[in-house]
């Protein structure tokens, strides 16, 4: 990608670690980076040139620092979010300052389950049956009528928290009350269970217009495992679909992001590929997480997503060219996944950080630390990225890594 933007300031909300490429990115793009956060030792703050200090998730706390920083230190050109599902904030601060970005009707529609499937059922754009749930009784009388192979899940939750799989075994008040307690607002509602391929895409919108680059295919193979928790375990990229399906569901998250007023940004799917055809699950307004856009997109095609991301943010239009796949490159993501205890000591990591198709390695949890069930991605306690020729050699890699470095539990 060609840099032309020059001295102009960018706030980017949130310091994690994941947040970092993105951070380095911008500051490689000659760009003024502030970042904020609630935690003083976010990792990001080391990489920006400023930082504020405040809850990625409270939208007035952020908006006021950001407010003073634009009116009485710099002023921002732009806001964006990476890998923190955090687009209301972002959409917050952009409306408050005149900012470009996504609006605040797309941003609610973004981190509200339930408004965003009634908003594609309004515009015809295939997803599961869905239903609010306000009481047990509800949930009970619609197990009754539809079956128990349903997803029970917080209308405004993220990382999986509250997500369940129901079948006969699971006690549907617990079920209920686990879901509801994950959501801020206390709702829940529940959608038909899809049998079938299920993909991570991520897509750029341009002029209400998507270039699809992101297009990974999720791995659910421990559903019976961790029941009745729904755990990913990672993806692979190129995916194993046929073009016919991956030009399908690409299409299907295009009118999804324009259904929800995304005609300049980020939408990010997670898509399923049934019988019937691609369906939507959910549109993320924001870059992904999971080293996603920063590292695997780049590695598997050669696409500068976050760049692209960036000038978006400041109201510039990247160039159509750059958001085109180079090409198709094999690279895999797995997580650690243990059974719950003490962490004693992790070993072999050092021989395996080593190894040139080990793009990243890293945990979550260090020796002492407790790992809880396997309930949500936050309990997840690493992972590692590898590359290779081909998808089967990259996943190949990925499973010996996990296979051979030990969590040994106290």
């Amino acid at each position: 990608m060609v840099d032309k933007i020059r001295m102009k300031t960018l706030l980017v909300i949130s310091g994690g670690a994941e947040a970092v490429p993105g951070i380095k990115r911008a500051k490689a793009m000659g760009l003024h980076v502030v970042v904020s956060d609630m935690n003083p030792a976010a990792p990001g703050f080391e990489f920006a040139d400023d930082h504020l200090i405040a809850s990625t998730y409270d939208l007035e706390q952020t908006v006021a620092v950001a407010r003073d920083y634009h009116i009485n230190r710099c002023k921002l050109d732009g806001v964006i979010c990476m890998a923190a599902d955090v687009p209301l904030t972002v959409a917050a601060v952009a409306d408050a300052l005149g900012l470009p970005g996504l609006s605040l009707e797309a941003a609610h529609l973004a981190a509200d389950k339930l408004l965003m499937k009634q908003r594609f059922l309004r515009d015809g754009i295939a997803i599961p049956w869905f239903s609010a749930v306000q009481s047990l009784a509800q949930l009970q009388q619609i197990v009754n009528e539809r079956g128990a192979r349903l997803i029970i899940k917080p209308v405004d939750s993220r990382g999986a928290r509250g997500v369940l799989l129901l079948n006969e075994d699971v006690d549907l008040g617990w079920a209920y009350e686990h879901a509801r307690s994950q959501s801020p607002t206390s709702r829940v509602m529940v959608e038909q269970y899809l049998p079938g391929p299920q993909v991570s895409s991520e897509t750029v919108m341009v002029d209400g217009i998507g270039y699809t680059s992101g297009f990974s295919d999720r791995n659910y193979e421990y559903l019976e495992r961790f029941s009745p928790y729904v755990i990913e375990n990672g993806g692979e990229q190129p995916s194993s679909l046929s073009n016919e399906h991956q030009q399908e569901i690409i299409a299907l998250a295009e009118q999804a992001g324009r259904s929800m007023g995304i005609m300049n940004g980020i939408a990010k799917g997670d898509m399923v590929m049934t019988a019937d055809g691609p369906k939507v699950i959910e549109i993320a307004a924001r870059l992904s997480g999971g080293w996603f856009s920063s590292d695997q997109i780049p590695l598997a095609t050669g696409v500068d997503l976050v760049g692209a991301a960036i000038q978006l943010a400041l109201g510039e239009k990247p160039d159509i060219e750059v958001l085109l796949p180079k090409y198709h490159k094999g690279v895999a993501i797995r997580y650690f996944l243990p059974q719950p205890g003490v962490v004693k000591a992790i070993h072999y990591v050092d021989e395996y950080a080593a190894k040139p198709w080990v793009h990243r390695l890293g945990f979550f949890v260090e020796p002492g630390e407790q790992i809880g069930t396997m309930s949500d991605h936050t309990k997840r306690a690493g992972f590692v990225i590898t590359i290779g020729n081909d998808r089967t050699e990259a996943l190949a890699r990925a499973d010996e890594v996990i296979n051979n470095i030990v969590i040994e539990m106290q």
